[in-house]
């Protein structure tokens, strides 16, 4: 154990050595268009993926919102990671900070993944509320009056998008100032969409990826109109992503399906590069059909696994990452049942063997060891890295 907190505490020399960007804590002062506030930049940087934020931290104004709309954590996890990835193709983590976003106020995103309302639908509303009410849905209208069934009526106008995201992005300038560099927008498409009968019971519409690409595309049009109209956003670089979500009941998140960098003053969306990511499980019919080698890999691993604690060993679960074709990243989760901490210590041992053994390092991996109430040990090995990182928990 002794070891292991001298390998845990060089990593973290080497990483605050080597971390990008800002070497020392810096007074900076944010310009804005009414008001000049000052702020401080970290020092310490975890890795050249991750971006640097000001202190103290300022809450988006559709702060939250990323969890409604969301089937899952996963969702909700990779929504923003994903987001970054596209961020750092233009703004560089060295040069740019990160800040949530300040511009797409929450009342506003609610009302854009609502659907739109027929004229009357629309008077009916205001008349309940007694108010004005924009009427600015991207969703399709679902005209309840309309000949057809719950489900023709739905099939016909499903709710297509479930949740928009903002990112800020700051550009440090002379005299310790910064300012907004730049913009990220993330749509979030549904893959399903759920409705109930007239009669109350759940049912499923399923949504293409060609037709979930086609809407996006559609909404991230009115969308820029939108944010283009704020004095504050006429003369940066706007990026619109488009997320599809997995279903409810998916083990893996969904993935970007393609994004677009509309220029300082330009009001176009229409200039569109594709993603080329996505998630697999491991076992899984789909991963075996399409990457053989590597669902071989997880295979054997697992069956190796199986040999150390046959009578009580239950499953294993892998999720991959693929970009462009090539698997970048592999978690696997082990849950198992201990009866001691030397059973921990020495079954984490040869998982780490095995990690050596199956995995090439040119995959980034990490392993999750844990029981019914804990997490039990953790095993991580970025890419190019030799030996794996072991950290038992106590």
């Amino acid at each position: 154990m002794k070891k292991l907190t001298l390998l845990i505490a060089s990593l973290w020399l080497l990483l605050s050595g080597c971390s990008p960007g800002f070497q020392k804590d810096e007074k900076i002062v944010k310009d804005t268009s009414d008001s000049k506030e000052s702020a401080v930049v970290p020092k310490y940087s975890i890795s050249d993926e991750y971006y640097k934020t000001l202190i103290p931290f300022q809450k988006g104004a559709a702060r939250g919102l990323v969890v409604q709309g969301l089937n899952s954590r996963l969702d909700m996890d990779e929504f923003e990671t994903g987001l970054m990835r596209i961020a750092q193709k233009t703004f560089s983590t060295k040069n740019y900070l990160f800040q949530e976003g300040q511009y797409l106020d929450k009342r506003t995103a609610q009302l854009l993944v609502e659907r739109k309302r027929t004229d009357a639908q629309q008077a009916e509303l205001e008349k309940k509320l007694n108010k004005k009410v924009p009427n600015i849905g991207l969703n399709p209208v679902l005209e309840e009056n309309a000949a057809g069934t719950a489900e023709e009526k739905n099939a016909k106008s499903p709710i297509y998008i479930s949740n928009i995201l903002e990112h800020n992005y700051l550009v440090k300038k002379s005299d310790n100032k910064v300012e907004l560099g730049g913009v990220v927008i993330g749509l979030a498409m549904n893959s399903v969409h759920y409705f109930n009968t007239e009669q109350g019971y759940p049912r499923e519409q399923q949504i293409s990826v060609e037709e979930s690409l086609a809407q996006g595309k559609k909404m991230a049009q009115t969308v820029l109109e939108l944010l283009r109209k704020k004095d504050e956003l006429k003369n940066v670089p706007i990026i619109i992503a488009i997320y599809r979500q997995e279903a409810k009941s998916s083990l893996v998140p969904g993935n970007l399906l393609a994004y677009t960098k509309v220029d300082k003053g330009d009001e176009t969306a229409d200039d569109w590069e594709s993603v080329d990511e996505k998630y697999y499980l491991f076992p899984s019919d789909e991963a075996s059909k399409n990457y053989r080698e590597d669902a071989m890999k997880v295979s054997n691993f697992r069956s190796d696994l199986s040999e150390y604690f046959p009578d009580d060993f239950t499953a294993v679960v892998g999720r991959g990452f693929y970009k462009d074709g090539q698997l970048q990243e592999l978690k696997i989760s082990i849950p198992v049942q201990f009866n001691g901490k030397a059973e921990i210590i020495g079954f984490t041992q040869y998982v780490t063997g095995l990690v050596m053994e199956h995995f090439p390092n040119y995959i980034k991996v990490e392993v999750n060891i844990y029981s019914v109430n804990n997490p039990e040990a953790v095993i991580t090995r970025d890419v190019d890295q030799e030996e794996p990182v072991v950290h038992i928990f106590s």
